[in-house]
């Protein structure tokens, strides 16, 4: 490999910047910037999916209760659940990449998916929490 290969090769490796490290300078109260839009609705969606990933162990830990002490023909809840949120996940992010086309191209474009999936998460953790309680 010639050096210009070597220096491009490693020049995409190297980690962009990332805009997390400037988290304590964004008042997301007062995103002004694009940047700072973007930035703010990631936070969101990152917050939602936390909230999604905790909901997940009890409503999973509900199913495999309602399989508990089944006869082998009737368990299955635990199984579907997990077939239901993996296809869960195909559609929301397909779902919210349709919804960025409303953006397509323009720096708002991101912003537009993370607004998406946090809304959609944070209705698939309702639903997970729903599954979770008791009867």
């Amino acid at each position: 490999m010639t050096h210009a290969r070597l220096a491009a090769a490693l020049l995409f490796l190297t980690p962009l910047p990332s805009l997390a490290q400037d988290a304590p300078d964004i008042d997301c109260a007062n995103a002004k910037t694009q940047m700072e839009m973007t930035f703010c609705a990631e936070q969101d969606w990152i917050a939602a999916d936390a909230d999604l990933n905790a909901a997940w162990a009890p409503a999973m830990a509900a199913m495999r209760a309602l399989d508990e002490g089944q006869p082998a023909d009737l368990k299955g809840a635990a199984d579907a659940l997990r077939a239901a949120q993996r296809a869960w996940v195909s559609y929301r992010d397909l779902a919210c990449t349709a919804e960025g086309y409303q953006m397509r191209g323009g720096s708002a474009e991101p912003m537009v998916i993370y607004g998406c999936r946090a809304r959609l998460t944070e209705a698939r953790t309702e639903e997970l929490l729903a599954l979770a309680a008791p009867m």
